[in-house]
């Protein structure tokens, strides 16, 4: 008698194409942009400046987030698409020699050959390439690349990334605006790295540690070039 399951199981590999999109775009919108910010205020520019800067650091980089993902992704689904084409010609020309493929892959997963057969019959009954594609070429529908939606979720959340240090920069005085921006974005970058951790079902610290000192370091380094190129030019 089958066992009744006590408690559902929840998984996040469905969750890993936007997930992994939101995060890149989120976590390059606040470095990128506050470490702009950061460089251009340690040359002691005005706030007209700090303004036309960090609009035109979110307009462009959410732009090429989006175009980067989508041409990225594409070729990602190109390649996914060129295989399962092939597969189904094969499955079309030699269904025996496929169905011998899927015996063998159950057998080298543990099987005795004559239950590897019967699953690999059985199995075939229903939809053939979806059970080829994701036991030969690891590809299933949750899995699949899709474009838009990468693009998509990427300039979103680059742009909302960009409003961070752009609010934060613009709403202080001038005498803080370098070490109060860089305290809000660096609190930005440790909740993005929390809520992506808990998202994709990892380790909460590790994920905030990366996010934090990466982003320290950015923005340390461009605030340096900024005030030793402002000194030079100033």
């Amino acid at each position: 008698m089958p066992r009744t399951l006590t408690h559902p199981e929840q998984h996040t590999s469905h969750r890993v194409g936007w997930l992994r999109a939101g995060v890149l775009g989120a976590n390059d919108g606040i470095v990128s942009t506050s470490s702009l910010l950061l460089g251009v205020a340690a040359a002691s520019t005005t706030r007209a400046v700090l303004i036309t800067t960090g609009i035109a650091a979110l307009a462009a980089g959410s732009t090429a987030m989006a175009v980067g993902e989508y041409v990225s992704v594409s070729s990602q689904k190109d390649a996914e698409e060129a295989d399962l084409a092939r597969e189904r010609r094969e499955l079309a020309d030699d269904p025996g020699q496929e169905l011998d493929e899927l015996t063998a892959i159950y057998q080298r997963k543990g099987l005795r050959p004559q239950l590897a057969r019967e699953v690999a019959v059985e199995l075939s009954k229903g939809d053939p390439l979806a059970v080829h594609a994701a036991e030969e070429l690891g590809i299933t529908d949750e899995g699949l690349a899709r474009p838009l939606q990468a693009a998509g979720t990427s300039a979103a959340s680059f742009a909302l990334g960009a409003l961070v240090p752009i609010v934060a920069i613009l709403a202080v005085p001038h005498s803080a605006r370098l070490i109060v921006t860089a305290l809000v974005a660096l609190i930005a970058l440790g909740a993005l790295g929390a809520l992506g951790a808990r998202l994709g079902g990892a380790p909460v610290r590790n994920a905030t540690v990366r996010m934090v000192i990466g982003g320290a370091g950015a923005m340390a380094i461009t605030t340096l070039i900024g005030h030793l190129v402002g000194g030079a030019v100033g």
